[in-house]
């Protein structure tokens, strides 16, 4: 397949890395993940309720999906760390949930362990993933910059002060 360049383009020697790294590209795919299942439980609540032996409950199936929206959503910005963070206290409400729901005497039971053993699995690359962004994007250690001797004037302050307004 030949590309669709110019003869004045400047050419490719070699290509490097993306300009995103591992956590943040982790990071962007748990962003991703969270939205569709977010839209799954906020649109298909009753159907999830039943499958999971939690019939009545629809309203908080559909509350934890506007919250992984949400999460996934701020996994996909700038700065994707409190989302990850927001998804690591949501996995940790879903965890609480379906631990309850698979201790019922219900013959869907298996249906909720089988979702808290995703989950917790699910927990464990949001857990990575945070502990990524943080190593990365962490602050030098030291001391930080020093702006006392900075007025914000460009020409000094002595010339602010003698400005004709």
């Amino acid at each position: 397949m030949k590309s669709a360049r110019s003869p004045g383009d400047p050419r490719v020697i070699s290509t490097g890395p993306g300009t995103l790294a591992s956590p943040d590209q982790l990071a962007r795919g748990l962003g991703w993940f969270s939205i569709g299942l977010g839209m799954l439980e906020l649109f298909g609540a009753h159907r999830v309720a039943r499958t999971l032996g939690l019939e009545g409950s629809e309203w908080m199936i559909r509350a934890c999906g506007a919250r992984e929206i949400g999460s996934g959503v701020a996994c996909l910005s700038v700065n994707p760390a409190p989302g990850v963070a927001a998804r690591i206290a949501g996995d940790a409400l879903d965890i609480a949930t379906l631990a309850v729901a698979a201790q019922q005497d219900d013959p869907r039971r298996g249906n909720a362990q089988l979702a808290l053993l995703a989950v917790l699995g699910i927990t464990v690359l949001d857990v990575i993933c945070h502990q990524g962004l943080t190593a990365r994007h962490a602050r030098q250690p030291g001391p930080g910059r020093d702006y006392r001797d900075r007025s914000g004037f460009p020409k000094g302050l002595a010339h602010a002060r003698n400005a004709q307004v």
